[in-house]
């Protein structure tokens, strides 16, 4: 059984910063390409970052370039999303999610196989 458990979410302050993780157990991590989604109340769930199985290749959304670091650990099967200069439209609940295939970042959340149960992030002064 395939699960997910992401963590690090709160409350932080516009320009603030956070490190979600995201501990994966029930697949053989590195043949998944691991990515980071959200979803704001009202709104689609939306691709934030993706990383291929080395972690050498690594893609971002527009509104998060620049601000967002992905990376992951396969020894600890974890993925990572550093967040920097938070914007109140970064509020969302944030999901981890494994798609099966080591090379290609997906950016539709439709394909990926497995999901965790989200972690809210709140920003807001």
């Amino acid at each position: 059984q395939v699960v997910l458990v992401e963590s690090g979410g709160g409350l932080v302050q516009p320009g603030g910063s956070l490190r979600l993780s995201c501990a994966a157990s029930g697949l053989t991590f590195a043949n998944y390409v691991m990515g980071w989604f959200r979803q704001a109340p009202g709104k689609e769930r939306e691709f934030v970052a993706g990383i291929n199985w080395s972690g050498g290749s690594t893609d971002y959304a527009v509104s998060v370039r620049g601000r967002a670091t992905i990376s992951r650990d396969n020894a600890k099967n974890a993925v990572y999303l550093q967040m920097n200069s938070l914007k109140s439209e970064d509020t969302a609940v944030y999901y981890c999610a494994a798609d099966v295939g080591r090379y290609v970042i997906r950016l539709g959340p439709q394909s990926y196989q497995y999901w965790g149960r989200g972690t809210q992030v709140t920003v807001s002064s």
